[in-house]
């Protein structure tokens, strides 16, 4: 329950035993009153029987209730020296007096009950707002311990909880924008390597070119390299463009119902002169199993991680591809026969830039790391298993919601 609410709840029983009490202490004075009054009417009709006993009991009660005795009453007892609105029985004067003032001291005590009550919660309230004061002080210096031991339903208790929330919250920002500043930093400086090195081969190749009169068989090998630097530019920036815009949330998949068998063949299409190249024998084996997806980027996904299986590939290996299809999810694997990866290398094979032990010399550690983004962004997850020198499986899952 509230503080506030309590508060409230202990006036009102507060309010409702004070009146009572007085209640209960007025009656009981009235009634010494009353007995007063009572005592003497009696007194007086006995006297009167003394005296007149010819009167009877009736005429004295007529007189006693009667309506139109009430107006001589003043003057009767004025003729006796009393005064009307004085009590005529001597003993009621202190009864008055009682009566006032336990009226008097009932209210008084009730006040200083609630001035009292109201310091307390005062003080309660102020003791919180210390705690909480503190607590903000601890917050921000980096002790994040709740008391939980000390918190209830009431509002300081959730206000508690919420600067809990949004301190711990604003925290995980500021650590989370510090690693992201410096992985920012190690990207920038990875970007920068790659980048340097082919320019400066290429700077210094056009420098020849220009300068010297070499062959012309040199001449066109030089030409071929700085095409194959440039490509490798182009395919660095492109790949960089797009886990930007991965990022930002920038790409705006378009999922349809597209086959499986065709993505599997476009893949094979764009790596095949690689794999020529090198002896590597591609095979898929897929039914006719439909996934909705967005074509063109799970493409790009699933190309470049068959092209980096067959860059890791020997001669005479095979890549192969494979789906199957089940009531809760899609499943594509991908396996080479290749070299394998290493256990340090497994866990960190998606991260971006990272070049394993036994990376190719042209490899810039950004293919997996895309492929990864993508697939995920298309509501699917990908898992990598590998033993050296038997090769290695990546399983791609894709659920179905309904």
């Amino acid at each position: 329950m509230k503080t506030t609410s309590k508060f409230c709840i202990a006036l009102v029983i507060m309010s409702f035993l004070f009146s009572v009490m007085s209640a209960a202490a007025i009656n009981w004075s009235l009634e010494a009153v009353r007995q007063e009054d009572n005592n003497a009417i009696a007194a007086v009709v006995a006297i009167v029987h003394e005296k007149y006993p010819d009167v009877k009991d009736e005429e004295i009660a007529e007189l006693l209730n009667g309506a139109d005795f009430v107006g001589e009453a003043k003057k009767v007892l004025e003729r006796y020296g009393i005064e009307y609105d004085d009590a005529y029985v001597l003993s009621n004067r202190k009864n008055y007096l009682n009566i006032t003032m336990i009226g008097a001291g009932m209210c008084v005590a009730f006040g200083i009950g609630a001035i009292a009550f109201f310091w307390l919660f005062v003080r309660f309230k102020t003791k919180q707002e210390k705690q909480l004061t503190q607590y903000l002080c601890d917050v921000n210096s980096g002790i994040y311990k709740l008391p939980f031991q000390n918190l209830t339903e009431d509002r300081h208790s959730v206000l508690t909880s919420e600067i809990y929330k949004t301190t711990v919250m604003l925290r995980e920002k500021q650590a989370q924008s510090a690693q992201e500043k410096a992985v920012l930093k190690d990207s920038l400086s990875d970007i920068s390597h790659q980048l340097k090195t082919p320019l400066t081969s290429m700077l210094i190749m056009i420098d020849n070119i220009i300068e010297d009169d070499m062959p012309e068989e040199l001449r066109n090998e030089f030409l071929c390299d700085i095409r194959n630097s440039v490509n490798h530019i182009s395919f660095l920036t492109q790949s960089l463009l797009t886990l930007s815009k991965l990022d930002a949330d920038a790409i705006a998949f378009h999922h349809e119902n597209v086959s499986l068998r065709m993505i599997f063949v476009h893949c094979f299409a764009t790596v095949n002169a690689i794999a020529q190249k090198k002896g590597v024998t591609l095979v898929q084996e897929c039914e006719d199993i439909s996934l909705d997806c967005d074509e063109k980027w799970i493409s790009e996904a699933l190309t470049n991680i068959v092209k980096n299986c067959v860059e890791h590939t020997p001669k005479g290996g095979t890549v192969s591809m494979k789906a199957e299809d089940t009531a809760l999810y899609t499943k594509i694997i991908i396996q080479d026969t290749g070299c394998g990866i290493d256990k340090q290398d497994l866990p960190h094979i998606f991260e971006r830039f990272y070049r394993g032990k036994n990376a190719d010399e042209n490899s810039v550690g950004i293919g997996l790391a895309m492929s990864k983004s993508i697939i995920e962004k298309c509501g699917g997850y990908i898992k990598v298993s590998s033993e050296l020198d038997k090769g290695s499986t990546f399983t791609i899952k894709f659920f179905k919601l309904c």
